[in-house]
């Protein structure tokens, strides 16, 4: 199965949380904050989203860091991904 992402919607999945601080404290699980840094695996279209013309800024493979409380999580053979509006990524880290 494949995730195709429509109008300005973009598909990512998330990088690894630390699982230590800088100072060398193991985090449990619980402790560990969602990371928003993510890589984009799928682009959609662009085109025309609420009357404005929308072209796409991001390509598959690049890093970016989005908004923290924004997406929608979903789990796809065992995978899970972060499906976000364009307008919640923040950075492209280069």
């Amino acid at each position: 199965m494949k995730l195709v992402p429509l109008f300005d919607k973009v598909v990512l999945k998330q990088m690894v949380a630390e699982e230590t601080t800088k100072s060398g404290i193991v985090l449990p699980g619980q402790a560990k904050e969602k990371p928003q840094q993510a890589e984009v695996i799928a682009v959609g279209p662009g085109g025309v989203v609420d009357g404005k013309e929308i072209t796409m800024q991001v390509k598959a493979g690049d890093k970016v860091i989005y908004s923290k409380y924004s997406g929608t999580d979903v789990e796809v053979e065992d995978e899970k991904y972060v499906i976000v509006k364009q307008s919640d990524i923040l950075a492209v880290i280069e």
